[in-house]
Protein backbone atom coordinates (compact mmCIF):
# COMPACT_ATOMS: atom_id res chain seq x y z
CA UNK A 1 0.00 0.00 0.00
CA UNK A 2 1.32 3.43 -0.83
CA UNK A 3 2.47 5.78 1.72
CA UNK A 4 -0.44 7.85 2.68
CA UNK A 5 2.26 10.04 4.36
CA UNK A 6 3.58 11.28 1.97
CA UNK A 7 0.18 12.23 0.43
CA UNK A 8 0.86 16.02 0.11
CA UNK A 9 2.71 15.48 -3.00
CA UNK A 10 -0.63 14.86 -4.40
CA UNK A 11 -2.16 18.54 -4.07
CA UNK A 12 1.06 19.50 -5.21
CA UNK A 13 0.96 17.16 -8.69
CA UNK A 14 -3.10 17.60 -9.45
CA UNK A 15 -4.52 20.86 -6.88
CA UNK A 16 -6.99 20.61 -9.43
CA UNK A 17 -8.42 17.32 -8.10
CA UNK A 18 -8.97 18.32 -4.75
CA UNK A 19 -13.03 18.98 -4.52
CA UNK A 20 -14.30 22.03 -4.42
CA UNK A 21 -16.88 22.92 -2.08
CA UNK A 22 -20.24 24.09 -3.13
CA UNK A 23 -22.27 26.32 -0.72
CA UNK A 24 -24.28 22.76 -0.15
CA UNK A 25 -20.53 21.12 0.98
CA UNK A 26 -20.91 18.81 -1.99
CA UNK A 27 -17.72 18.20 -3.62
CA UNK A 28 -16.93 18.58 -7.04
CA UNK A 29 -13.92 16.77 -8.91
CA UNK A 30 -11.88 17.73 -12.25
CA UNK A 31 -10.01 14.63 -12.19
CA UNK A 32 -7.70 13.51 -15.13
CA UNK A 33 -9.01 10.67 -17.08
CA UNK A 34 -7.13 7.08 -16.01
CA UNK A 35 -6.23 4.97 -19.06
CA UNK A 36 -5.14 1.64 -19.67
CA UNK A 37 -3.19 0.31 -22.38
CA UNK A 38 -2.39 -3.04 -23.29
CA UNK A 39 -1.96 -4.03 -19.48
CA UNK A 40 -1.29 -7.78 -18.59
CA UNK A 41 -0.49 -9.08 -15.47
CA UNK A 42 -0.20 -12.56 -13.63
CA UNK A 43 -0.96 -14.59 -10.68
CA UNK A 44 0.56 -17.49 -8.94
CA UNK A 45 2.35 -18.47 -12.13
CA UNK A 46 -0.37 -17.93 -14.53
CA UNK A 47 -1.32 -14.92 -16.69
CA UNK A 48 -4.23 -13.57 -15.70
CA UNK A 49 -5.36 -10.99 -18.94
CA UNK A 50 -3.60 -9.44 -21.48
CA UNK A 51 -3.83 -6.59 -23.97
CA UNK A 52 -6.45 -4.75 -21.43
CA UNK A 53 -7.11 -1.56 -22.25
CA UNK A 54 -9.58 1.33 -21.05
CA UNK A 55 -10.48 4.89 -20.14
CA UNK A 56 -12.20 6.34 -17.53
CA UNK A 57 -13.16 9.79 -17.48
CA UNK A 58 -14.59 12.25 -14.54
CA UNK A 59 -18.47 11.49 -14.09
CA UNK A 60 -18.12 8.28 -15.43
CA UNK A 61 -18.72 4.19 -13.97
CA UNK A 62 -16.96 1.38 -15.89
CA UNK A 63 -18.51 -2.41 -14.72
CA UNK A 64 -16.51 -5.32 -15.24
CA UNK A 65 -17.60 -7.74 -15.57
CA UNK A 66 -16.93 -11.71 -16.70
CA UNK A 67 -16.99 -15.10 -14.84
CA UNK A 68 -14.88 -16.00 -11.85
CA UNK A 69 -11.41 -16.20 -12.23
CA UNK A 70 -11.18 -13.56 -15.09
CA UNK A 71 -9.27 -10.91 -13.75
CA UNK A 72 -11.74 -8.70 -12.23
CA UNK A 73 -10.99 -8.69 -8.54
CA UNK A 74 -6.87 -8.91 -9.73
CA UNK A 75 -7.51 -5.57 -11.59
CA UNK A 76 -8.68 -3.37 -8.69
CA UNK A 77 -6.20 -4.52 -6.75
CA UNK A 78 -3.69 -3.55 -9.48
CA UNK A 79 -5.24 -0.03 -10.10
CA UNK A 80 -5.11 0.18 -6.15
CA UNK A 81 -1.35 -0.46 -5.61
CA UNK A 82 -1.52 -4.60 -4.44
CA UNK A 83 -0.36 -5.88 -7.77
CA UNK A 84 1.35 -4.84 -10.51
CA UNK A 85 1.40 -4.55 -14.44
CA UNK A 86 3.50 -7.07 -16.24
CA UNK A 87 3.09 -5.53 -19.21
CA UNK A 88 1.14 -2.25 -20.55
CA UNK A 89 0.94 1.25 -19.04
CA UNK A 90 -1.66 3.03 -16.72
CA UNK A 91 -1.83 6.42 -17.08
CA UNK A 92 -3.40 9.30 -14.52
CA UNK A 93 -3.16 12.13 -16.83
CA UNK A 94 0.18 12.39 -17.37
CA UNK A 95 1.75 10.62 -14.91
CA UNK A 96 2.38 6.83 -14.87
CA UNK A 97 0.36 5.51 -12.26
CA UNK A 98 2.15 2.23 -11.86
CA UNK A 99 5.45 3.66 -10.24
CA UNK A 100 3.10 3.47 -7.30
CA UNK A 101 3.55 7.31 -6.21
CA UNK A 102 2.45 8.26 -3.24
CA UNK A 103 0.96 11.27 -4.56
CA UNK A 104 -2.02 9.13 -5.87
CA UNK A 105 -2.61 8.03 -2.27
CA UNK A 106 -4.98 11.62 -2.44
CA UNK A 107 -6.86 10.06 -5.60
CA UNK A 108 -8.72 7.07 -4.63
CA UNK A 109 -10.76 4.73 -2.25
CA UNK A 110 -11.05 0.95 -2.80
CA UNK A 111 -12.88 -1.59 -1.64
CA UNK A 112 -12.30 -4.92 -1.57
CA UNK A 113 -14.52 -7.99 -1.72
CA UNK A 114 -13.75 -8.81 2.43
CA UNK A 115 -14.57 -5.99 4.71
CA UNK A 116 -11.17 -4.46 5.91
CA UNK A 117 -12.56 -4.32 9.74
CA UNK A 118 -10.13 -5.07 12.82
CA UNK A 119 -12.55 -7.37 14.98
CA UNK A 120 -11.79 -6.24 18.12
CA UNK A 121 -11.81 -2.37 17.20
CA UNK A 122 -15.46 -0.74 17.26
CA UNK A 123 -16.95 0.74 13.77
CA UNK A 124 -15.78 4.03 15.16
CA UNK A 125 -12.04 2.89 16.20
CA UNK A 126 -12.02 1.31 12.83
CA UNK A 127 -13.26 4.53 10.72
CA UNK A 128 -10.60 6.30 12.52
CA UNK A 129 -7.73 3.58 11.92
CA UNK A 130 -9.23 3.77 8.08
CA UNK A 131 -8.84 7.71 7.52
CA UNK A 132 -5.63 7.67 9.87
CA UNK A 133 -3.70 5.70 7.26
CA UNK A 134 -5.36 7.64 4.29
CA UNK A 135 -4.99 11.24 6.08
CA UNK A 136 -3.26 10.96 9.28
CA UNK A 137 -5.98 12.63 10.37
CA UNK A 138 -9.38 11.47 12.46
CA UNK A 139 -12.31 11.00 10.84
CA UNK A 140 -14.61 14.36 11.10
CA UNK A 141 -17.62 13.72 13.34
CA UNK A 142 -20.23 14.99 11.55
CA UNK A 143 -19.14 13.08 8.30
CA UNK A 144 -18.84 9.95 10.23
CA UNK A 145 -22.33 10.04 11.99
CA UNK A 146 -23.81 11.13 8.76
CA UNK A 147 -22.35 7.90 6.83
CA UNK A 148 -23.43 5.93 9.81
CA UNK A 149 -26.92 6.80 9.45
CA UNK A 150 -26.82 6.57 5.82
CA UNK A 151 -26.18 2.81 6.53
CA UNK A 152 -28.38 2.50 9.16
CA UNK A 153 -24.99 1.93 11.56
CA UNK A 154 -25.91 4.51 14.12
CA UNK A 155 -26.39 2.05 16.99
CA UNK A 156 -23.34 -0.08 16.24
CA UNK A 157 -20.46 2.91 16.25
CA UNK A 158 -19.53 1.53 19.32
CA UNK A 159 -19.85 -1.98 18.70
CA UNK A 160 -16.80 -3.97 18.28
CA UNK A 161 -16.59 -5.35 14.51
CA UNK A 162 -16.46 -8.88 15.64
CA UNK A 163 -20.06 -8.84 16.70
CA UNK A 164 -21.61 -7.56 13.22
CA UNK A 165 -23.46 -10.12 10.97
CA UNK A 166 -21.72 -10.99 7.51
CA UNK A 167 -24.09 -7.90 6.03
CA UNK A 168 -23.16 -5.30 8.72
CA UNK A 169 -19.81 -6.01 7.94
CA UNK A 170 -19.90 -5.24 4.72
CA UNK A 171 -21.90 -1.87 4.81
CA UNK A 172 -19.28 -0.81 7.50
CA UNK A 173 -16.81 -1.50 4.75
CA UNK A 174 -18.91 0.77 2.73
CA UNK A 175 -18.82 3.52 5.31
CA UNK A 176 -15.41 4.46 4.08
CA UNK A 177 -16.68 5.90 1.07
CA UNK A 178 -18.80 8.27 2.82
CA UNK A 179 -15.52 9.37 5.02
CA UNK A 180 -13.03 11.00 2.27
CA UNK A 181 -13.44 13.18 -0.90
CA UNK A 182 -11.17 11.17 -3.22
CA UNK A 183 -12.03 11.22 -7.22
CA UNK A 184 -11.66 7.17 -8.07
CA UNK A 185 -13.81 4.87 -5.91
CA UNK A 186 -12.42 1.07 -6.75
CA UNK A 187 -15.54 -1.35 -5.73
CA UNK A 188 -15.37 -5.07 -5.59
CA UNK A 189 -18.20 -6.71 -5.17
CA UNK A 190 -19.80 -3.92 -3.44
CA UNK A 191 -23.60 -5.45 -3.17
CA UNK A 192 -22.65 -8.84 -2.00
CA UNK A 193 -24.36 -8.82 1.48
CA UNK A 194 -27.02 -5.83 1.08
CA UNK A 195 -30.59 -6.11 1.39
CA UNK A 196 -32.87 -4.10 -1.65
CA UNK A 197 -32.74 -1.06 0.67
CA UNK A 198 -29.44 -0.63 1.37
CA UNK A 199 -29.08 -1.54 -2.79
CA UNK A 200 -30.61 1.85 -3.45
CA UNK A 201 -28.56 3.63 -0.77
CA UNK A 202 -25.33 2.33 -2.36
CA UNK A 203 -26.88 3.33 -5.47
CA UNK A 204 -27.77 6.65 -4.52
CA UNK A 205 -24.02 7.17 -2.84
CA UNK A 206 -22.81 6.05 -6.85
CA UNK A 207 -24.72 8.65 -8.45
CA UNK A 208 -24.05 11.66 -6.43
CA UNK A 209 -20.30 10.78 -6.35
CA UNK A 210 -20.34 10.89 -10.33
CA UNK A 211 -22.59 14.09 -10.68
CA UNK A 212 -19.73 15.48 -8.59
CA UNK A 213 -17.14 14.56 -11.49
CA UNK A 214 -15.97 11.73 -9.73
CA UNK A 215 -15.20 8.00 -11.22
CA UNK A 216 -15.77 4.70 -10.60
CA UNK A 217 -14.85 1.25 -11.49
CA UNK A 218 -16.53 -1.70 -10.20
CA UNK A 219 -16.83 -5.55 -10.44
CA UNK A 220 -20.14 -7.02 -9.82
CA UNK A 221 -22.61 -10.21 -10.71
CA UNK A 222 -25.50 -8.05 -9.56
CA UNK A 223 -27.27 -5.18 -11.06
CA UNK A 224 -27.03 -1.96 -9.05
CA UNK A 225 -29.20 0.01 -10.78
CA UNK A 226 -26.48 3.06 -12.02
CA UNK A 227 -26.00 3.19 -15.50
CA UNK A 228 -22.55 3.17 -16.87
CA UNK A 229 -20.42 1.53 -19.62
CA UNK A 230 -19.12 -2.35 -19.37
CA UNK A 231 -15.60 -4.04 -19.97
CA UNK A 232 -15.72 -7.48 -20.68
CA UNK A 233 -12.80 -9.12 -18.86
CA UNK A 234 -13.40 -12.19 -21.15
CA UNK A 235 -12.32 -10.01 -24.07
CA UNK A 236 -8.58 -10.10 -22.62
CA UNK A 237 -7.94 -13.71 -22.09
CA UNK A 238 -4.23 -14.47 -22.50
CA UNK A 239 -3.10 -16.55 -25.60
CA UNK A 240 -0.27 -17.84 -23.27
CA UNK A 241 -0.94 -19.03 -19.71
CA UNK A 242 2.61 -20.62 -18.58
CA UNK A 243 5.30 -17.77 -17.18
CA UNK A 244 8.29 -20.03 -17.12
CA UNK A 245 9.92 -17.74 -14.33
CA UNK A 246 7.20 -19.81 -12.15
CA UNK A 247 8.55 -23.05 -13.11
Amino acid sequence: MRAASLSPSFATLYPEIRPLMTADHIPRYNAPALVADGLATTRGGRRVFEGLSFTVSSGELLYLRGPNGSGKSTLLRLIAGYGKAHAGSLMFGDSDWTEASPAFDGAMIYAGHENALKPVLTLRENAAAYTGVMTGQAPDDARLMAGAALFGLTTLLDRPARFFSSGQKHRANLLRFTLLDRPLWLMDEPTVGLDAANRDVLADLMKRHLKAGGMIIAATHDPIGVEGRELALDDFSPKVVIDEDWL
